[in-house]
């Protein structure tokens, strides 16, 4: 994949269920499975600089990237590649993956080789150990949120690069020095004699804790961390559609790691404020409408809350309590299918507890000729829980 320059010749990456050679309605498990597959084969430690499989690793590792998260596995098969591109979750866009972008993907979810088979890729272990924290928030989000999408910008207090020694720990930008103790490894190796023969065993250097480096003079800012806390606004936009069961990943929005270590995430779980007027069932919304018997007998028209604003409603004439009427397409947006769900209006007919002198002779005059209700309209219990169930998909 060619990246995008003034001049160049715009690629569009392959269809990420393509590269993984996964169906598009794979399971997480097995989108993690076939990107370990291809990674591991086609790993630039494995393959001694062959540029072809640096090629495959990192086109596998963006595609990865965006079906391992639900957001951005979710705006792809809505929208395609223009439905990623720089968004929440998601690094690249049209834009391919660089080596140590797509490093730092399979060290995070599966350790390096050195997490597989043990051994090796010393220099990039100790990278990823210096990895800083994922930060994690909450946001609370209304109805309204949900069916429009929102944007919210966040004050995030985390850990940023020293701006005195540069993310270097060292006094004055000072560079760290090669540990004396492991040279340069961070690891120490101890031989031992056993029955078996010498043993060997490999620790993390208790000097440079593994690093490699030591630090002569520290920063007295950071203190020979390379970091310091500070405040800074964060911008998350949320699609529309989403649920309490989703979350949103910023990649590299996190807090820094020490002495220039890669950021880590920022993790948004969402929260969803409870609204009295309706239950929600995935996409469809249910509202119950108060009728008099006359309006449910004659008919009426009125107006719904729906989540956008007023929803028009047609009663037809002997509607039933318990009926349930369903105006297609004003429920929530759908996060994975597009389109969006229903609302269905239940039908509760009211019954006065009190009527004035007037109102009960004309009800007494009501009774005398409407008769008693005919056997077809026996068992309304049952059929208004048919209608729920059907109204909600079960």
């Amino acid at each position: 994949m060619d990246a995008c320059s003034s001049g160049a010749k715009l690629i569009v990456p392959r269809d990420p269920y393509d590269v993984l050679g996964v169906s598009r309605d794979a399971s997480d498990g097995e989108i993690k499975k076939a990107y370990r597959r291809l990674a591991m084969e086609h790993h630039p430690d494995r393959n001694d600089g062959d540029k072809d499989a640096e090629e495959k690793f990192k086109e596998a590792t963006e595609a990865y990237e965006v079906l391992r998260n639900p957001e951005s596995r979710a705006r792809f098969d809505r929208f395609g590649w223009s439905g990623v591109k720089g968004g929440a979750g998601f690094g690249g866009g049209f834009h391919p993956f660089d080596l140590s972008e797509a490093l730092n993907v399979f060290m995070s979810d599966f350790g390096g080789l050195e997490g597989i088979f043990g051994g090796g890729g010393g220099r990039r272990s100790r990278r990823d150990r210096r990895r800083g924290q994922d930060v994690r928030i909450s946001l609370r989000l209304s109805l309204e949120d949900v069916a429009k999408g929102t944007k919210r910008k966040v004050k995030l207090r985390t850990l940023e690069i020293c701006e005195v020694c540069e993310g270097s720990g060292g006094k004055d930008g000072e560079d760290s020095i090669r540990c004396s103790t492991c040279g340069g490894s961070g690891e120490v190796r101890r031989a031992t004699q056993s029955l078996l023969g010498n043993l060997i065993s490999v620790t993390t250097c208790p000097t440079c804790h593994g690093e490699g480096k030591v630090i002569r003079n520290p920063c007295p800012e950071c203190r020979g961390d390379g970091r310091t806390r500070v405040e800074k606004v964060v911008e998350i936009e949320v699609p529309p559609g989403v649920s309490e069961s989703n979350y949103l990943t910023l990649r590299g929005q996190g807090s820094v790691g020490p002495r220039r270590g890669p950021p880590g995430d920022l993790i948004v779980g969402l929260e969803m404020k409870p609204d009295q007027r309706f239950h929600r069932n995935g996409d469809d919304l249910v509202y119950d409408e108060l009728l008099s018997f006359s309006q449910a007998a004659l008919g009426h028209e009125v107006s719904v809350p729906g989540p956008l604003g007023k929803v028009p409603v047609s009663i037809p004439p002997g509607t039933q309590s318990g009926a349930v009427i369903t105006v297609h397409g004003e429920g929530i947006p759908s996060l994975n299918r597009g389109g969006r769900g229903d609302l269905h209006v239940r039908v509760q007919v009211w019954t006065p507890k009190r009527l004035n002198t007037e109102q009960e002779a004309l009800f007494r005059q009501l009774a005398e000729i409407e008769g008693e209700p005919p056997e077809e309209e026996e068992g309304l219990g049952r059929k208004f829980w048919n209608r729920m169930k059907e109204a909600l998909g079960g």
